[in-house]
């Protein structure tokens, strides 16, 4: 029988028109598509898979043998997902975790066809500061350790549960920093300050399953801060790391350490961190979802790890190479 699978990408699937930051859903825009392709390409070499993918006009175009699925006028985002979840096997679902979108969508599929992390990991991992504290008190390094650190020369404040960096200011001076995010709370705004950690920015691309994870990657971020201290996320190189690099097992035990912390983490997720030159990685943030570290990740691998995320969500394995009868 094959497995009918939908996969929701919330702004390329319709919700651009109706996030409530213009600005932001056109800078997120581009990463939400190259990941649903990803998503769908995958997908497409599956063996006994259907696949449907959410689209809309401006945003109509899929890879090749995909069915398209639009929503009908006027239809929310959360009832075309309900609508279609109910008429598919399974859901692959990608939005923000920004005014809870990507738990209130979970809460919509349910549990039954959900492929991903569990509305408990999705809810901690939403809020940066609640995180943070989480994964501090179970050991892992955070920038919680550093609020006190002398050599801190600057600071950041970001949205609470912002995806992309949208809307990430770097100050020079924590004073600054507490203006900033004064300026933001009395406009309503949930913000975060923390310290500025200096170092190379990573990321880690993991395949979770239980209260393990697999680290898949390490990926290195192309981060840019303007004159004006914006930051701006410019992009991933993905598996950037060399299986040799002495910090690889590190890595890969603090994404197992991360797992054991945060034990619904199920599926794809990703940390963010970075490598300071004396203390090694700090995290930033867990992201409890595809990452736009998935795409050209299966290539990189030779695995379709698409194919490894349903037989582990239909079976409770990894998959034999059989299943997979290419790669995206």
């Amino acid at each position: 029988m094959r497995t009918r699978v939908l996969v929701y990408e919330y702004l390329s699937g319709g919700g651009w028109s109706d996030y409530g930051d213009e600005a932001a859903a056109d800078e997120l825009l581009p990463l939400g598509l190259s990941m649903r392709d990803a998503m769908v390409a995958d997908l497409m070499h599956v063996h006994d898979c259907s696949v449907s993918a959410a689209t809309c006009v401006p945003v109509n175009t899929l890879p090749a043998r995909a069915a398209p699925l639009r929503p009908l006028a006027g239809e929310s985002a959360f009832a075309f997902v309900a609508r279609q979840s109910a008429l598919h096997d399974l859901v692959w679902l990608v939005a923000p975790e920004t005014d809870g979108l990507l738990a209130r969508f979970q809460r919509t599929v349910g549990d039954a066809r959900w492929l991903g992390c569990s509305a408990e990991a999705i809810t901690l991992a939403a809020g940066k500061q609640g995180t943070l504290a989480h994964l501090a008190a179970h050991g892992v390094p955070t920038p919680l350790a550093f609020e006190h650190a002398p050599d801190i020369a600057r600071w950041v404040v970001k949205p609470d549960d912002g995806a992309g960096g949208v809307a990430t200011q770097v100050h020079t001076s924590r004073a600054a920093a507490l203006a900033d995010q004064a300026g933001r709370a009395q406009a309503g705004a949930a913000v975060t300050l923390e310290p500025w950690i200096e170092g190379e920015a990573l990321s880690l691309s993991l395949l979770c399953s239980g209260q393990n994870a697999e680290m898949l990657s390490v990926n290195r971020q192309r981060i840019a801060i303007d004159a004006h201290g914006r930051l701006c996320f410019e992009g991933v190189t993905v598996d950037a790391l060399g299986r040799d690099d002495p910090r690889t097992r590190p890595l890969a035990e603090l994404a197992r350490q991360v797992a054991r912390a945060i034990p619904g983490l199920q599926g794809f997720a990703g940390i963010d961190l970075v490598w300071h030159p004396q203390r090694g990685p700090v995290v930033i943030e867990v992201n409890p979802r595809v990452t736009c570290a998935y795409v050209g990740l299966s290539a990189a691998l030779g695995r379709n790890l698409a194919a490894e995320l349903l037989a582990s969500r239909l079976h409770g394995h990894h998959p034999d190479r059989e299943l997979a009868r290419g790669h995206a």
